[in-house]
């Protein structure tokens, strides 16, 4: 963590864990008055509010697959006051959008885990106008981010385990010249990839972020396939390695990241 980077600690949150990665991707959209953005694997929001902020003579839908994410967002920008947002609970897989509605598609790590990554930019590239463009973040190759070279040794995971439970690979879209060819045969053109390094954020001191950790579908599913002693030694050496990168301002670790921009033929 550099000079560059350090803020006042804040409790620990999705939001909070990505807010460098969140600048980065809010400069590369390049928001305008009258754009209408579809945000992809919104989650709790913050990047569809963001949107409909930037964009007052337009507006801004946010879909993601789960409902309470959806239901808080609607929450939030309910209490904010925003009235060119709307949030559903969608797959962009298959989820009818109106055909070319949206100037712009967007998503901060929320195309990773389609079952058809196919259908589902072919899905999107429906929904937006000709010429719409799609901004989006997804990491980089496994061995590029140390936040995963942390956890999983730890835990004991390896790559293969991982797949072979069936978890959601984060690192689907890390292949440039593989993601160019889906987003091709998908009916993009003009692909592009700007390389995003800046820190994750776990939390204001090891405790925070052992408890943050603790919360990751890959950490608890490591931790329920344990015998309690041994779950219980796992875990000491997760808040060991966490403790290895803790700094004044928080538990940070480092990350790459790719910004993927295309645009609708």
């Amino acid at each position: 963590m550099d000079a560059d980077h350090q803020q006042p600690a804040q409790p620990v949150s999705y939001d909070a864990e990505l807010r460098l990665h969140n600048e980065a991707l809010r400069r590369a959209c390049g928001i305008q008055l009258r754009d209408h953005v579809l945000d992809i694997g919104c989650g709790a929001g913050q990047t569809t509010r963001q949107a409909a902020r930037a964009a007052p003579a337009g507006s801004a839908l946010g879909v993601d697959v789960s409902a309470a994410a959806i239901a808080g967002a609607r929450e939030v920008a309910q209490a904010e006051g925003l009235r060119n947002v709307a949030f559903e609970r969608a797959d962009a897989q298959a989820y009818p959008f109106p055909p070319e509605r949206f100037d712009l598609a967007i998503s901060r790590f929320g195309t990773m885990f389609f079952d058809d990554p196919a259908a589902a930019f072919a899905n999107t590239g429906r929904a937006l106008r000709p010429a719409g463009r799609l901004v989006m973040m997804a990491w980089q190759a496994r061995e590029r981010n140390e936040w995963d070279a942390v956890i999983r040794p730890s835990l004991g995971i390896g790559q293969a385990a991982a797949a072979a439970a069936g978890e959601p690979d984060p690192f689907s879209l890390a292949d440039p010249p593989a993601v160019t060819r889906i987003l091709e045969a998908a009916g993009f053109a003009g692909v592009t990839f700007t390389e995003v390094r800046e820190p994750v954020y776990y939390g204001p001191d090891v405790t925070a972020a052992l408890d943050w950790v603790r919360g990751f579908q890959c950490t608890s599913q490591a931790l329920e396939r344990l015998s309690p002693s041994h779950a219980a030694r796992a875990v000491e050496r997760l808040r060991g390695a966490l403790a290895a990168h803790a700094t004044d301002d928080g538990v940070w670790l480092g990350s790459r990241a790719w910004i993927i921009a295309a645009q609708r033929r």
